[in-house]
């Protein structure tokens, strides 16, 4: 009779599940997502929406409706081609797929977001990690050297990165993108909270595809990422989208929020002014170390990471333990910024967890 262990690749019998913790009953900080609701009349529309979409019909499988308000929203260019994933996970193994030459490698720094790793493995490519410096800078010599070693077929760098929520320097990363033998894809997952991106400077790097989600300014439950870059990439990257990846509920809500970007606006203003606040308290408190952010969450060191994770969820508090997933994390630990009430309940847990 066939075994998983004698049918299924050695490297996916190894794999360890993405896992996502049960949340229910906790203030859930852990996730990266807005912690603001749309406002009432947003939503009775939306319900309007959803009640007359037709639903028992496939969705445009172009999305042109959607593409088009992501444009105007986005400040898309107009030359540069727009490709949607159900979120960006599926954009990542879409471009990770088209790459995979036999040998091929896939290159991302270290830490940072732990699917550019596990989609190398799920498609067969070679994963080299580069690890970051002091402070989770680039380290811009360790990085253009496993270039001039390994030739990656494919770059991946978050912009702010994640879970260090810095933004790396942004001619240093102009300099990854020249050097780079294949494509280079600058993940800018968090651009609402970072002020700075690359979109604006598509037409200067023949390589460079720019991608983004809406996960998180608020619709993460709509599964919706977008990769924008020249057409002789994104019509390649195509072929391997499947049909209808993008339901009619994603297109019809998120195309009506889109419409309504003031609120996302506002809503990303108050992350800003909230994580400000959190980083201050967090820096006030001792035996805590909070590093910058320019994303929607904070990273800091703490002296047991497992104790006051376990201390804080015991007090009603889920937020992300990334001890053991990296050396440079060494007892740290990521929490997403709030609502200030949600933010304070955290900061009373965690001085009494400490």
């Amino acid at each position: 009779m066939p075994q998983p262990q004698n049918i299924i690749r050695d490297e996916i019998l190894a794999l360890s599940a993405y896992h996502v913790p049960d949340s229910r009953g906790l203030i859930k900080l852990d996730a990266m997502e807005n912690p603001y609701h749309l406002p009432p009349e947003l939503r009775q529309e939306i319900a309007q929406l959803t009640a007359t979409t037709e639903i028992n019909r496939y969705p445009d499988p172009a999305a042109t409706g959607l593409k088009a308000q992501l444009r105007k929203a986005m400040d898309i260019p107009t030359d540069m081609d727009l490709m949607l994933g159900n979120g960006s996970d599926e954009l990542i193994q879409i471009v990770a797929m088209a790459v995979a030459k036999p040998g091929a490698a896939l290159l991302a720094v270290e830490p940072s977001f732990v699917m550019y790793r596990m989609i190398a493995t799920f498609v067969g490519m070679r994963y080299v990690g580069v690890p970051l410096g002091a402070d989770f800078k680039l380290d811009l010599d360790a990085v253009l050297q496993a270039i001039a070693t390994h030739q990656p077929a494919l770059i991946f760098l978050a912009y702010p990165n994640n879970p260090t929520g810095n933004l790396f320097d942004a001619e240093d990363v102009s300099r990854i993108i020249k050097a780079a033998p294949g494509l280079v894809v600058v993940d800018e997952a968090y651009h609402a909270f970072a002020g700075t991106s690359f979109m604006g400077r598509l037409h200067e790097f023949p390589n460079l595809l720019l991608m983004r989600t809406l996960s998180k300014i608020g619709l993460a439950g709509l599964r919706l990422g977008f990769l924008v870059g020249r057409a002789e990439w994104i019509g390649q990257l195509e072929k391997l989208r499947l049909p209808y990846n993008i339901n009619v509920l994603t297109q019809a809500v998120a195309q009506t929020v889109l419409e309504h970007g003031d609120v996302l606006n506002a809503q990303a203003e108050s992350i800003k002014v909230q994580r400000a606040v959190l980083l201050q308290a967090l820096r006030g408190m001792g035996g805590i170390t909070a590093f910058p952010s320019d994303a929607n969450f904070i990273l800091f060191r703490v002296g047991d990471a497992n104790g006051v994770f376990a201390e804080l969820k015991r007090r009603g508090v889920l937020i992300k333990n990334l001890n053991g997933g990296h050396p440079l994390l060494t007892n740290c630990l990521r929490v997403t910024v709030g609502t200030a009430e949600e933010n304070e309940k955290f900061l009373q847990a965690l001085s009494n967890s400490k």
